[in-house]
C-alpha cells in the first residue's frame, strides 16, 4: 500500500526532519513572512509587477522557484532515504499515465464547463482579453513550470509527509488530517486569502483532503498530480483575478465584484464528493475506511 512504500528505505528520524526543513522552506518562510511583517499582499503583487513588467515573465519566475526545491528532495530521498521516487509517487510498478491524464481531463471538463455556464449568466462580469502572442507564451510556460510546481507541493505533502508521518503514527487517518491542514496553511500568504478571508482556508484544506483521499484509496499519486496540474493550469489560462495569486494573461479577467468566498466552499461540499464518486466506480475502489483509518504495519523484514 501507499504509506508503506516508505519501509523499503531508511527512516531515522533526523532524515526526516533535515529533509522537511530543506524542502519545507520556501513555503515556511513565506507564511513567517506573511503572519510577521506588515505588508499588503496587493501591494506587493504590484511592486512585482512593476519590477518585471511581464506577466509571464513574473509567472515564469515565481514557478522556476519550485524547481530547485523539488530536485533537492529527489535527492534527499534517494540519498538519505536510500528510496527509489517511484516508491514516493505509487504503490504500482510503474506510474499510471493514463490515471493523471483522466484526473486532469475530470477537474478540465468541470472548470471549462462550470465557467461557461457562469460566463453566460453574468457576461457583465467578466472581460474577454485574449492576446494569441501572450496567452500563446503563457500555455508553453504553464506546460513547461507547472508540473514542477504540483510536483513540489504533490511530492512533499501527500508523497513524503503523508509516507513518512504515517509510518511515525502507525494510522493512515493523522497524516491524511496533517498534511491537509498543512496544505491550507502554507497558501494562507496567497492574496486571495487577505481578499476573501479565512474562508478560503476551507477550499485549500478542503483541496488537500480531496488530494490525499485520491491517494490513499488509489495507492498512488498519479490522480492527485493530474487532478492538481489541470486546477492549477487552468487557473492562469482560463480566468484571472485582481486579488489572485496568479496575474496572467488569462483568456479572460474577473471584474465582477469580489467573491465572498462562499463560492469557493461549495465545490468542497458539493463538487469534491462527485469527483470522489466517479473516480471510485472507474478504478473500483472500497474498503474506504481501511484505507483512509487503518493502521500501518512494518512488513516483517525491510524491502531494500
Amino acid at each position: 500500500m501507499f504509506i508503506e512504500q516508505a519501509y523499503k528505505g531508511e527512516n531515522e528520524t533526523w532524515k526526516f526532519v533535515i529533509t522537511c526543513i530543506l524542502t519545507m522552506g520556501i513555503f515556511i518562510s513565506n507564511l513567517l513572512f506573511f503572519l510577521f511583517v506588515d505588508v499588503d499582499p496587493q501591494a506587493a503583487m504590484d511592486d512585482m509587477m512593476r519590477l518585471f513588467k511581464s506577466k509571464n515573465l513574473l509567472l515564469a519566475f515565481n514557478l522556476a522557484v519550485f524547481i530547485p526545491i523539488l530536485a533537492v528532495l529527489f535527492l534527499l530521498v534517494w540519498a538519505l532515504h536510500k528510496r527509489s521516487i517511484l516508491s514516493l509517487t505509487t504503490a504500482r510498478k510503474k506510474v499510471d499515465w493514463s490515471r493523471i491524464f483522466f484526473s486532469f481531463m475530470m477537474v478540465f471538463i468541470y472548470t471549462v464547463v462550470s465557467f461557461g455556464i457562469v460566463y453566460y449568466m453574468t457576461p457583465e462580469d467578466y472581460v474577454l482579453q485574449f492576446d494569441s502572442s501572450k496567452f500563446g507564451i503563457l500555455v508553453l510556460i504553464g506546460l513547461v513550470f507547472f508540473p514542477f510546481q504540483i510536483g513540489l507541493e504533490e511530492y512533499l505533502f501527500r508523497g513524503y509527509v503523508m509516507q513518512q508521518v504515517g509510518i511515525m503514527a502507525r494510522n493512515r487517518w493523522f497524516p491524511l488530517v496533517l498534511t491537509s491542514v498543512l496544505f491550507g496553511i502554507f497558501h494562507w500568504a496567497n492574496p486571495e486569502v487577505a481578499e476573501l478571508g479565512a474562508i478560503t482556508m476551507v477550499f485549500y484544506i478542503g483541496t488537500g483532503l480531496l488530494l490525499g483521499i485520491m491517494t490513499l484509496m488509489d495507492d498512488g499519486m498519479e490522480l492527485a498530480l493530474g487532478f492538481h496540474f489541470g486546477n492549477n493550469l487552468l487557473a492562469a489560462t482560463l480566468l484571472t483575478y485582481e486579488y489572485s495569486a496568479l496575474q496572467t494573461d488569462a483568456i479572460f479577467k474577473s471584474v465582477g465584484q469580489a467573491d465572498t468566498g462562499v463560492e469557493l466552499v461549495l465545490p468542497v461540499l458539493i463538487v469534491y464528493p462527485i469527483f470522489l464518486f466517479i473516480l471510485a466506480k472507474k478504478y473500483k475502489w472500497s474498503n474506504w475506511k481501511e484505507k483512509l483509518t487503518g493502521a500501518v504495519h512494518p512488513p516483517a523484514t525491510t524491502i531494500s
